[in-house]
């Protein structure tokens, strides 16, 4: 414990060090800012559960959209002494997937509904430093502020929704002595990919009545979707996809024509590609019978008919 507590000190205060590492920088935060001690002995603060009652029932939507992907991903990492966690975006953990045999060690370091791992009361951890930074991240065992979670290695992903806004994080912890760096990039990709398609299925929960549009994308590790009503108006769009087309961060978008957006000018786009995607899925699903298909689609025939001719897609 007092090498890292000397390691931490030293490294906020060499001055270049926190400009340089993103884990120096969250160190000065977890020091200076929050006032916290690295040798600190304190554990994550307990909600009261009426408090925590009132988060719940304030996000239950959410859970219930989120808990089959935490049960996949808990499936894929349970075995391998590793909890999944579920946070809102104070950083308070709100479900969890453990087995019994590793209930015990993560209790002990506070992972457990209810506690809070925010940056500001523990220092740099993997839930805290993710919200705090909105960003997937990895913190490695001493990578951590607090010298007694040097035992730990936390891979996160920030999750948004439909707004846009931050909702929380997904996290898995491991508890085993012998976690390399090279398996805990293979936890991370798998936390991230689960929490995309966390979002996407958020996404769509709250635009079940309109037509989700997929746009392309530079990564796979982005959820680039549109919402689109019948008049083809954009009417929501997920954080990746306000980033990529500058429709503000956070909060409703005005509507416009996603033909604007998008654009059709040079030949097929990512959203007339996704449209015409969707169209021939549609229709070759329903062996061929365009009634069949324009009500999977929940248009018209008449309208699908043209929109397969504006698409060049034969009957």
């Amino acid at each position: 414990m007092k090498d890292h507590v000397e390691t931490v000190f030293r490294t906020v205060h060499s001055g270049s060090a926190p400009a340089l590492s993103r884990i120096a920088a969250s160190w000065r935060r977890s020091l200076d800012k929050h006032g916290l001690d690295p040798g600190g002995q304190a554990a994550p603060e307990q909600m009261e559960d009426g408090q925590l009652r009132e988060r719940l029932d304030e996000i239950g939507s959410f859970l219930q959209i989120a808990a089959p992907k935490l049960d996949q991903l808990f499936g894929l990492v349970g075995q391998s002494g590793c909890t999944v966690l579920l946070t809102d975006a104070d950083g308070v953990i709100l479900d969890q997937r453990c087995s019994a045999a590793d209930e015990e060690t993560f209790q002990g370091w506070g992972l457990s509904q209810g506690t809070n791992w925010s940056e500001a009361t523990v220092g740099t951890n993997g839930i805290g430093t993710c919200l705090a930074e909105e960003r997937n991240v990895i913190i490695h065992r001493d990578e951590h502020f607090l010298a007694r979670f040097a035992g730990m290695s936390c891979m996160d992903a920030p999750i948004y929704g439909p707004d846009g806004g931050l909702v929380g994080a997904l996290d898995v912890s491991s508890a085993r002595s012998d976690q390399t760096e090279a398996f805990n990039r293979l936890i991370a990709a798998m936390v991230s990919q689960t929490a995309r398609q966390i979002e996407i299925d958020t996404f769509r929960a709250a635009f079940s009545g309109n037509r989700i549009v997929v746009a392309d994308s530079d990564t796979s590790d982005t959820a680039v979707l549109f919402a689109v009503d019948s008049d083809d108006i954009v009417l929501g769009a997920t954080r990746a996809a306000r980033k990529a087309f500058g429709l503000g961060t956070t909060g409703p978008i005005s509507p416009l024509p996603a033909s604007d957006l998008l654009g059709r000018e040079d030949g097929p786009t990512g959203f007339e590609k996704a449209e015409r995607a969707a169209v021939v899925r549609a229709l070759t699903r329903a062996g061929g019978n365009v009634s069949k298909a324009a009500r999977a689609l929940g248009v018209g025939r008449a309208t699908l008919y043209r929109r397969m001719k504006r698409l060049g897609i034969g009957e």
